[in-house]
């Protein structure tokens, strides 16, 4: 007869289970990306051969083709790098990364699905919380986060595991050590109230994740949309002829709702996925840090990769000084968390715990 469940199993599970699907949808989402990513291109070609467009007309999607550009060049560095970090870490081979998961699977569609995901296309102007370098590692975090959910010890990309993403990777590390039976515990009240807030966190993150994957079906169902209607654009455009000024009133009149087609198209490639956007931001602890002193500024910042991360991780979860206790306890056991955040064991203390508490209260208040 089978072991009933207990409530911290069924919620890990769930939130594993929301995580792979979610992960199933973004390479998907990748694939309608990419056929959009084409269309757009083929369309461009169209444009470009029309004589005596107006500059405007012809600047806006000139800068949009950059946009798509740096999309799809983001796509590509995700994929390199995933890929340099899983050969690293496989000793030198391209068979795997102690995830279960072959490298080789890992190809462009999931690459843009995860580009798309996390928005790192920038127009020049922030369209998420993240840009840059720090997009890329929020798109590895999650690669790693998701490796984990696959039942496997998770990726070391350097330092992009876990820093400034979600809580994903983290909060099913942290489940797996206190499930593991590798902690020594002074009785079982103690596991127990540590495996409630993992209960919390895991009910918490599949909701997280089964509402995102409702926002890709509608991304994808969007996109598929753009797609068909790019297409009818382009047999339209091809019988205007060459020549902008010979054009018809009404057919510049349409041309220039193509180019406004193409604009909202490629929003689609670079917007993020809302709610797969870290909770708290970069932009959030500079906020936070330029209210302190400068004394307790200054030990802030020195952990700020540490601090962001906890601060994602206890998003939404209320925390008493026994249970601050035991989390500490267990970080200082978690040698892939220590690593990650580049701490010692022994600066991993309630200070800190307390610290990413306040900064998610600066933020949000006592919500």
């Amino acid at each position: 007869m089978s072991k009933k469940k207990t409530n911290f199993q069924i919620a890990c599970e769930r939130a594993e289970d929301a995580i792979r699907s979610t992960n199933k949808k973004i390479e998907y989402l990748g694939c309608c990306a990419n056929d959009l990513y084409e269309r757009l291109n083929s369309i461009q070609e169209l444009f470009d051969k029309i004589r005596n467009v107006p500059s405007e007309k012809r600047t806006t999607y000139r800068k949009l083709k950059e946009v798509r550009l740096n999309w799809k060049f983001q796509a590509e560095k995700i994929e390199r790098d995933y890929k340099t970090a899983a050969v690293k870490n496989a000793g030198g081979t391209a068979a795997g990364i102690g995830t279960g998961i072959v490298v080789a699977a890992f190809g462009p569609s999931a690459a843009m699905g995860i580009a798309t995901t996390f928005g790192v296309a920038s127009t020049g102007t922030a369209i998420s919380a993240l840009s840059g370098a720090a997009a890329t590692n929020a798109a590895l975090a999650w690669l790693g986060g998701g490796a984990l959910a696959l039942g496997g010890g998770g990726m070391a990309a350097g330092n992009a595991l876990l820093a400034f993403a979600g809580p994903a990777g983290l909060a099913i590390a942290g489940a797996a050590l206190v499930g593991s039976g590798l902690m020594v515990w002074k009785n079982r009240s103690e596991q127990k109230k540590l495996e409630d807030v993992y209960t919390l966190i895991s009910r918490r993150d599949a909701k997280t994740y089964e509402l995102a994957s409702v926002e890709i079906d509608e991304r994808i169902i969007r996109i598929k949309n753009e797609n068909a209607l790019l297409a009818d654009a382009m047999e339209r455009i091809q019988s205007f002829g060459l020549n902008y000024e010979e054009m018809s009133l009404a057919q510049q009149y349409e041309l220039g709702s193509y180019v406004n087609l193409m604009e909202s198209s490629t929003q689609l490639l670079v917007n993020p996925i809302l709610g797969l956007q870290p909770k708290y931001t970069e932009i959030d602890f500079d906020q936070f840090v330029s209210t302190e002193d400068s004394l307790w500024a200054s030990y802030h910042t020195q952990y700020k990769k540490v601090l962001i991360s906890l601060a994602n991780l206890f998003y939404k979860i209320d925390l008493d000084m026994p249970e601050i206790r035991l989390l500490v306890h267990s970080f200082k056991k978690n040698k892939e968390f220590l690593n990650a955040m580049e701490i010692e064991k022994k600066e991993m203390d309630q200070t800190l715990l307390k610290s990413a508490i306040l900064c998610l209260r600066h933020k949000y208040g006592k919500e």
